[in-house]
C-alpha cells in the first residue's frame, strides 16, 4: 500500500526534500506543488503567506494525502497552525525537526527576510536547548538568483560571502540551511565554511522525523532514486518548471499547470 504524500514550496526549493524522501523509501505517491507564480515567498509579509497557506491546503484538500511535508521554511515560520489544522493529517515541518538534533550552544541561521522576521527557529531553538545563543542572517537575493534557469555562480559567490560573513564572525558551532533552496549551492556554501563547522539541511532531519513515523516496510526500502511515482504542479510556466526539473533531478516529467485560487 502506498502513502500518498503532498510536498509545497514556491519553487525548486522543495527537491531538498522531495530527494531527501525518495533516496529512503519507495513506497510513495507524491504530489508535488510549486506556486511558481508567486516565488519567493521569502520578501512577501506574514499575512500574504498566511494566506496562500489556505490556498495550498485547499488545493490539496480533495488529494486523500496521508500526510503533508512542509518544503518552505518561510510558510512553515508564518503559518504552520493553518498547515496543521486545516487538513487533519500528519504535518512535518523543517524548522521543529531540525531543531530537535542541534547540540551545540552556538548557533547561525540563513534564511529568507520574513522567516529571519518571524524569528521563528530562534524561539523553537531557545526552547529546546539552554543557554544557546542563536544568530540570524537573511538572504533576500539567494532564492531569485537560485530560481533561475542558468543561475550565476559568480553572483552566488558574492552572495554567499555577504551573507555568511557576518555569522562566521560571531563563532558558529552549527550552521542551519533555513530555506529549502539553499541545500541547492550547498557546495558553493559550504567551500566557504570552516570545515569543522555541521551544517544542516533542515530536509534530511524531517524525513527522519517522517520515517519514524511511518515506518518503512523492508519490500520497500530504497535501492536508488526514482521520481516515477511524482507528479509535479505549478501555477505558472511550466516549460520553464521543466526544465529546472531536468536540470536539478536530471528528468524529464509532465508538469501541470493548476490554479490554486479556483482549484483547478
Amino acid at each position: 500500500m502506498k502513502l500518498k504524500i503532498g510536498i509545497f514550496d514556491s519553487g525548486i526549493g522543495g527537491f531538498t526534500v522531495l530527494n531527501s524522501l525518495l533516496k529512503t523509501r519507495r513506497d510513495l505517491d507524491v504530489f508535488y506543488l510549486a506556486d511558481t507564480k508567486r516565488v519567493p515567498y521569502g520578501n512577501k509579509d506574514s499575512e500574504e503567506i498566511r494566506s496562500i497557506a489556505k490556498e495550498i491546503c485547499g488545493w490539496f484538500q480533495d488529494k486523500n494525502l496521508d500526510a503533508l511535508l512542509v518544503a518552505c521554511n518561510t510558510t512553515n515560520s508564518c503559518a504552520l497552525d493553518i498547515l496543521e489544522n486545516f487538513l487533519g493529517i500528519p504535518v512535518f515541518d523543517l524548522i521543529n525537526s531540525v531543531s530537535e538534533i542541534l547540540t551545540k550552544e552556538r548557533i547561525g541561521v540563513l534564511a529568507t527576510p520574513v522567516t529571519i522576521k518571524t524569528s521563528y527557529y530562534k524561539k523553537i531553538i531557545e526552547s529546546k536547548i539552554e543557554n544557546v545563543k542563536v544568530f540570524q542572517q537573511a538572504c533576500p537575493e539567494f532564492v531569485s538568483e537560485i530560481e533561475k534557469t542558468k543561475p550565476n555562480l559568480k553572483k552566488l559567490n558574492y552572495l554567499s560571502d555577504l551573507y555568511l560573513n557576518p555569522l562566521l564572525k560571531n563563532d558558529i558551532e552549527e550552521m542551519i540551511l533555513g530555506c529549502s533552496h539553499y541545500p541547492l549551492i550547498y557546495s558553493v556554501l559550504k567551500n566557504k565554511m570552516p570545515s569543522n563547522l555541521k551544517i544542516h539541511d533542515p530536509s534530511v532531519a524531517l524525513v527522519n522525523k517522517f520515517n519514524n513515523s511511518f515506518l518503512i516496510s523492508k519490500n520497500y526500502s530504497c535501492r536508488s532514486i526514482s521520481h516515477e511515482n511524482v507528479k509535479f504542479f505549478v501555477t505558472s510556466k511550466s516549460g520553464e518548471f521543466s526544465k529546472k526539473v531536468k536540470h536539478w533531478l536530471e528528468i524529464n516529467k509532465e508538469i501541470r499547470l493548476v490554479n490554486l485560487r479556483t482549484n483547478d
